[in-house]
């Protein structure tokens, strides 16, 4: 028996044995490397994936520790995708990862998705290039799956997956929302959909107050992006379970997919 079904074959007796064939074939992207896809990675290489291509400029820094899974001491100033490509290879030694350090922008866009991808993770934190990865996917008609902001969060049970029109109580997805349907021609029609799973926390936000305490209340000019040095909170238990749900969906697409 090879070394992949070793590893692996747990998971034709989950999605049945024709997924030990679909696995190995399929190539996934995951732009943004952080607290959310980092987690999605990792899942993604220990459900037997043959093909990953990790997208991000970033490098890891020591504030990461608390939400992304390729935060080490040993690897603080490193590329966040080649930390997690060094990982993988102690997982999946059979898994060809391409990483690209690289933020994905309007003139990375044609580069980066030239590939024949079975599937795009977005876990971008940026509401301009969230935006257009999603809209730039639509037109090239790869399947992609998105997924709000872990900042601000506490109770992991409240992810759902929805479509992305139907989202609510996130400011990031609030503002992809908006400017997709002004800039990229998705439908202004509360009801009608996007065809963009997502990935998101239904739970109202916990705003960091200036005195230090936290409230559901937002503080007038408080800053709220999710960053290393203010903003949201984060914890690796929120972020964590919306990256294993992006990869959850992308597994199901791929099984979906297969029986087409």
């Amino acid at each position: 028996m090879s070394d992949y079904l070793l590893r692996f074959r747990a998971l034709g007796r989950l999605y049945g044995q024709h997924a030990l064939q679909v696995l190995p074939r399929a190539h996934i992207a995951i732009v943004g490397l952080g607290g959310v896809g980092s987690w999605t990675v990792e899942a993604l290489a220990r459900s037997g994936i043959g093909r990953l291509t990790l997208i991000d400029l970033d490098e890891v820094c020591l504030s990461n520790v608390n939400r992304q899974v390729q935060a080490l001491d040993s690897t603080v100033g490193r590329f966040k995708s080649l930390a997690l490509k060094e990982r993988i290879s102690g997982i999946a030694p059979e898994c060809t990862v391409v990483e690209k350090t690289q933020f994905f922008t309007e003139q990375t866009a044609d580069e980066l998705l030239s590939q024949d991808y079975d599937c795009i993770v977005d876990a971008i934190d940026s509401v301009s290039h969230k935006s257009l990865l999603i809209a730039e996917a639509r037109k090239r008609k790869i399947p992609i799956v998105t997924c709000g902001g872990g900042g601000g969060k506490l109770d992991p049970t409240k992810i759902v997956v929805k479509d992305l029109a139907k989202t609510k109580n996130d400011p990031l997805l609030l503002q992809v929302r908006k400017r997709l349907r002004r800039d990229y021609g998705f439908s202004k029609f509360e009801r009608q959909k996007f065809h963009v799973p997502c990935v998101f926390s239904e739970e109202e936000p916990s705003f960091p107050q200036a005195d230090g305490t936290v409230s559901c209340e937002r503080e007038k000019g408080g800053d709220y992006r999710l960053n290393c040095d203010a903003g949201f909170g984060s914890s690796s238990m929120l972020t964590g379970t919306i990256g294993f749900t992006l990869a959850s969906v992308v597994m199901d697409q791929l099984m979906q997919k297969d029986q087409v």
